[in-house]
């Protein structure tokens, strides 16, 4: 079995070289048959996400079967999520100036527009956690609410005890169906990922992706420096697991957001790895699905990285005061940025104005390179997920 599991990473792995080389050098026409396929790929992914995470919410909580328990993986995975995303900012905010990047650069202007993010959206988001109509949310693939539908359930069925058990099995059945039907769609995961990554690098060209070549390296880099260095530290002494093992038993689910670029959509490949590393599924089920929705840890230092360099490059001062607001800003915009293709770009536009930042003359460019810049932090995000997980899977085992 686990044999298997490493072939199947090797082959995500010639999946993502085989795709860039394609997209390359791929005609016109080979395009919509690979996007076809893309998408399906997608889709079959999404497919179970909901059902997944409702019934493995419900079913975590119901078999930890105390709600002070339930309350403290809960608060524990957001106390998490909020530390490593507020690290990851500052770290966005400092490395660009000590690399200087930016300076020399000249940022031609563009008509490019997209709504901005708000705090008021945020706010918004806050006082709709509660979902008047749980169908809808499903439907309309509101994660957050369902994520606190399947929580009060969940609470629900602890409070019914005997009374709720069919529902409680009927959770379990749904949830085992979506764990084999998602095992059978990573056989596919290589072909998928493939065809994701030749679209995206075929629609981006060669000459996109050339320009801005020192700026995406330095922030590869800075992915890195974060998620070797920050998360294995948090394995190693929080979860007192291997950070080697762990990276090579998440590669999986990294791999595969990085050609997604869906934090959501890797969240079931994320939960069989989780039970790779021996996560309780009380922990996994409430921190993953959660994770996947607020804890956008690269999407922070994409956001500071970005606002950094154009700052330098368009000749805008930062102020202490500035990038202090940029920190928290970026901190809160985190939680309402979706984990699904192109959900930075929002935020990045929010968070623009308020450095002083020509936003018609920069958000162009940023908009070519943000696919390239999401699929590195998109795999960062999940890491982090399985990082704090495992974090957290020996502070609750008591």
């Amino acid at each position: 079995m686990k044999k298997q599991k490493v072939n199947i990473t090797l082959l995500i792995f010639i999946g993502l070289v085989l795709g860039v080389v394609v997209g390359l050098i791929m005609p016109k026409w080979l395009y919509t048959p690979l996007s076809v396929v893309a998408s399906i790929y997608m889709s079959a992914l999404r497919m179970m996400i909901y059902p997944l995470v409702f019934c493995s919410i419900v079913v975590g909580i119901v078999g930890i079967g105390d709600i002070t328990k339930t309350g403290k993986i809960g608060l524990k995975s957001i106390l998490w999520y909020t530390i490593t995303t507020f690290v990851a900012s500052a770290l966005g905010l400092v490395l660009p100036r000590i690399l200087h990047l930016g300076e020399g650069i000249k940022i031609a202007a563009t008509d490019a527009t997209v709504e901005a993010a708000s705090f008021d959206g945020l706010l918004g988001t806050l006082t709709n956690l509660i979902p008047s109509n749980p169908i809808a949310s499903f439907a309309n693939g509101d994660m957050l609410q369902v994520l606190v539908f399947a929580v009060i359930i969940g609470f629900a069925c602890l409070g019914l005890g005997e009374k709720a058990e069919p529902f409680s099995k009927l959770c379990t059945s749904v949830n085992d169906l979506s764990i084999f039907i998602v095992g059978k769609v990573m056989m596919l995961t290589p072909i998928g990922v493939f065809c994701c990554i030749a679209t995206v690098v075929y629609t981006n060209g060669a000459s996109t992706m050339k320009e801005l070549a020192i700026v995406m390296i330095a922030l590869y880099v800075t992915y890195a420096i974060y998620a070797i260095v920050f998360y294995g530290a948090i394995v190693k002494i929080f979860g007192k697991y291997s950070p080697v093992k762990f990276f090579k038993e998440v590669a999986p689910a990294g791999l595969n957001a990085f050609g997604t670029c869906s934090s959501s959509a890797t969240l079931p490949i994320s939960m069989d790895c989780a039970r790779k590393i021996g996560i309780p599924d009380a922990v996994s089920s409430l921190a993953l699905p959660l994770g996947a929705t607020i804890n956008m840890d690269a999407v922070s230092i994409l956001m500071s990285f970005m606002i950094t360099f154009f700052a330098s490059a368009c000749g805008v001062p930062l102020s202490v005061g500035t990038m202090v607001t940029i920190l928290a800003a970026n901190v809160l915009l985190s939680i309402g940025t979706p984990g699904v293709p192109g959900g930075a770009i929002a935020a990045f536009a929010a968070l623009a104005p308020m450095a002083g930042l020509p936003l018609e003359t920069i958000l162009g460019v940023y908009i070519s390179v943000n696919t390239l810049a999401d699929m590195g932090a998109t795999c960062v995000n999940v890491l982090g997920d399985l990082a704090c997980a495992t974090a957290m899977k020996e502070s609750v085992k008591e």
